[in-house]
């Protein structure tokens, strides 16, 4: 659970994932103090995409880079209420590299817990650590 499908399917591709994460991290660091009350969206926005980076990484030396079957799910239209395709997950590991996404998730992760430092030391701290632990 958690994250953000891609493109109106029920596919979750997390290398645009973690980009966008990443992008929305900076934007809150840089025009965070202009954005008035929709501040708390944009960081509830966030949170709920470096929730599901960290369930993405959670277990060591495994990284997870899609759910769901891109094809199947580019020919189906349903709300995620009611689907019923195989949510089958791609995973990156060292026997099945994928350097690029583990480093943009590790970047997601790691500009996020510049964005909570303040506010919620303990969460930025674990999104730092486990950013560390991506790229290991």
């Amino acid at each position: 659970m958690g994250g953000y499908y891609d493109g109106g399917d029920n596919v979750k591709f997390n290398f645009p994932m973690a980009f966008t994460t990443t992008m929305l991290s900076w934007s809150v660091l840089e025009f965070g103090n202009l954005m008035g009350p929709e501040l708390q969206h944009a960081l509830e926005a966030l949170r709920c995409g470096t929730d599901y980076l960290l369930k993405s990484t959670n277990e060591p030396g495994s990284v997870v880079g899609v759910v769901g079957d891109p094809n199947a799910d580019h020919a189906c239209w349903e709300r995620p209420e009611d689907m019923d395709t195989p949510r089958t997950s791609y995973v990156v590991t060292k026997e099945k590299p994928g350097s690029e996404l583990s480093a943009e998730i590790a970047a997601a992760l790691a500009a996020s817990s510049i964005v909570f430092q303040q506010s919620d030391k303990a969460y930025s701290t674990l999104l730092l650590t486990r950013a560390t632990q991506v790229c290991n």
